[in-house]
């Protein structure tokens, strides 16, 4: 539920003794009431990363007038935003349905802030799915001749939509240099732990093969590096000799789901902030 008394403010500067000091004054200038408050330093990087969570009865443009001018003192990235909104959030699916029900599900029983406009995929399967939960579901069969075709219309629907996240909900295509380069920061992938063991073609044999003890999954940001990018959000479990290979590809289904919708509610919240290759996470 969005509330537009509350909201989230979240910072990224360069470190510096007093931030913290400088950011609560500002807050307590605008007669806001902190509700929640994390921060952290990166001494890799030399980087301070806050985020805060603010009651109070101001509008936007009262809270800005005070941060603002901080943000800019500080030489600071800042976002400000109302506690709740839905992120407005495009969806890339194949034939694999786990995923994107496990979103459709969280985003419609409301225990995920994000709203889905459209679902595009490469394949049919999925139609059925979509429709069930009320979301536009459009088809695009994508060739090395036509891929640059489909990831137009990707660029469409996020100017169209005004989308501010993209999921590949098991979508199995590589994008583009020139797409992950667009989305850079507001793209999440998921994919099962093998890699970068078991490649390729059924991964989940390869790994039933080898006896695997673990199964898990990682959620990342897209990056033009494949399955490298920025971790999100990762989960696993332990497995025993007994299963056989559909129980170990239910058990890697049940643990992607649940990583992806994990990493796509961090990120709606405003939780994820970028860090080179690293994310520092304000769970």
């Amino acid at each position: 539920m969005i509330d537009s008394q509350h909201w989230v403010l979240t910072l990224v500067c360069p470190d510096r003794p007093g931030i913290v000091h400088e950011v609560t004054g500002a807050i307590a200038r605008a007669a806001g009431n902190i509700t929640e408050m994390k921060q952290f330093t990166s001494d890799e990087s030399g980087t301070f990363f806050m985020r805060v969570q603010v009651q109070s009865g101001f509008d936007r443009s009262h809270f800005e007038a005070d941060v603002a001018p901080l943000a800019a003192s500080l030489d600071a990235t800042w976002t400000l935003d109302y506690v709740g909104r839905p992120r407005r959030t495009l969806v890339l699916a194949s034939k694999a349905g786990h995923c994107l029900n496990d979103l459709l599900f969280r985003q419609r029983a409301g225990l995920m802030p994000i709203t889905i406009p459209l679902i595009l995929s490469n394949h049919p399967d999925l139609a059925d799915l979509a429709h069930f939960y009320a979301i536009p579901f459009e088809e695009h069969v994508v060739l090395p001749e036509n891929k640059r075709d489909f990831e137009g219309r990707v660029l469409d629907a996020i100017d169209t939509y005004d989308i501010e996240l993209v999921v590949l909900a098991r979508y199995m295509q590589i994008l583009s240099p020139e797409l992950c380069a667009a989305l850079a920061g507001r793209a999440i992938n998921i994919h099962h732990s093998f890699l970068p063991g078991f490649k390729g073609a059924n991964p989940y044999r390869q790994a039933h093969a080898r006896g695997v003890k673990l199964i898990g999954a990682t959620a990342h940001f897209v990056t033009q590096d494949l399955d490298e990018g920025p971790i999100i959000e990762q989960n696993v479990t332990r497995v025993e000799h007994s299963m056989d290979v559909p129980q170990l590809v239910a058990i890697g289904q049940e643990q992607e789901s649940r990583t992806l919708s994990q990493a796509v509610k961090l990120f709606a919240e405003h939780r994820v902030l970028l860090d080179g290759t690293r994310t520092v996470i304000f769970g």
